[in-house]
């Protein structure tokens, strides 16, 4: 039995959640998902990959849940259980001595959400007053080896499932930064959207999903093509298949990619001129599992006039930074928390 359980990173997203242990790397990348049965007591019969294969195939009154919202808590009981889940699966459970813990969390998060976020990992498994708060833009920077620390301007967009947060990171810390409700899942939502528009057809998330990984696109398609997707009819409710244009998929998500762009544009307005130039020289890093939308960074390079670089491994770069985190503690005295230019959230 080992006595000190290693330290851990965790990046607990709404969509996916990843855990890095101590020396050994990321351990845990499943989805943020549960299968909860439809009782009063809410059992719990699946977790992560295991709710993921469920999807849409459950019976009764089983429903599947993400316990996160926008990048926050929604539902404490269900974050605890899965936050237990994780851990345990990553770093076993026999330990005198229990893990520091590292957790990304929204850029914008209260004192409020802080507290309930502590208190979830807290009764999850994490030692009590060892449980480190990371702005989870400056996590993804961190971990994508950008200079944070430095004495200069970064700007960093995340594209996650719940939310796209854009910050400018000087000194260890972020000095402005703005969140919208706008990323993947909402991506997948708007050709659920347009499916149900243009042929009553419903399909679902799991389907919307691959279509944008395998049909999306932020830039103008040179070639329409023809994709053929299965779904419900809704008028008479039996099984449909239907043919959509590649085109009507790029229109859909347009809108969304319009979004993240005049949220990068409303920051750039508002970041100090010094750290302007910075970022004119070094350009713009986009990550997350949403950035992974083909053509994205080549959309903003060319409606911005900035160069923008797609992290190498752009949904684990959060993932990366709150486990150096965790390999290198003495980190954490040179994180710093300037908060006079943050701007609201919408």
């Amino acid at each position: 039995m080992a006595i000190v359980a290693p330290d851990i990173g965790i990046d607990m997203g709404t969509s996916n959640t990843l855990v890095h242990v101590r020396k050994k790397g990321i351990q845990i990348n499943e989805p943020t998902l549960l299968i909860v049965a439809g009782n009063q007591r809410r059992t719990i019969k699946a977790i992560g990959q295991d709710a993921l294969q469920l999807v849409g195939r459950t019976t009764g009154g089983d429903v599947a849940v993400r316990p996160l919202q926008d990048g926050m808590v929604k539902d404490f009981e269900l974050t605890e259980a899965i936050l237990r889940y994780f851990i345990r699966k990553a770093i076993g459970v026999s330990h005198l001595m229990k893990p520091r813990v590292y957790i990304t969390v929204p850029s914008r998060v209260s004192p409020v959400e802080k507290r309930v976020i502590r208190e979830a990992a807290s009764s999850a498994g994490a030692r009590k007053n060892a449980i480190h708060l990371i702005d989870k833009p400056f996590a993804s920077a961190f971990g994508s080896g950008l200079p944070v620390f430095a004495p200069e301007g970064s700007m960093v967009v995340d594209v996650g499932g719940g939310t796209t947060e854009v910050a400018v990171i000087s000194l260890g810390g972020i000095v402005l930064s703005r969140s919208i409700p706008t990323a993947g899942i909402m991506m997948d939502s708007v050709i659920v959207d347009f499916i149900k528009h243009d042929h009553n057809m419903l399909i679902g998330d799991r389907m919307a999903e691959d279509i944008k990984i395998d049909w999306g696109s932020a830039l103008p398609v040179k070639e329409e093509r023809k994709v053929v997707v299965r779904g419900r009819d809704l008028i008479t409710g039996l099984p449909q298949t239907a043919e959509i244009s590649s085109l009507r998929i790029y229109e859909a998500l347009h809108g969304p990619c319009l979004k993240i762009l005049d949220t990068i544009r409303e920051v750039l307005d508002k970041t100090p001129p010094e750290l302007c130039g910075d970022i004119l020289r070094k350009g713009i890093y986009l990550v997350g599992g949403g950035a992974q939308l083909y053509g994205l960074d080549r959309f903003l390079a060319s409606e911005l006039n900035l160069p923008v670089t797609l992290a190498k491994d752009p949904m684990l770069s959060a993932a990366a930074g709150v486990g150096q985190m965790s390999d290198n503690s003495d980190l954490l005295p040179k994180l710093t928390r300037s908060n006079f230019m943050r701007d609201e959230t919408d």
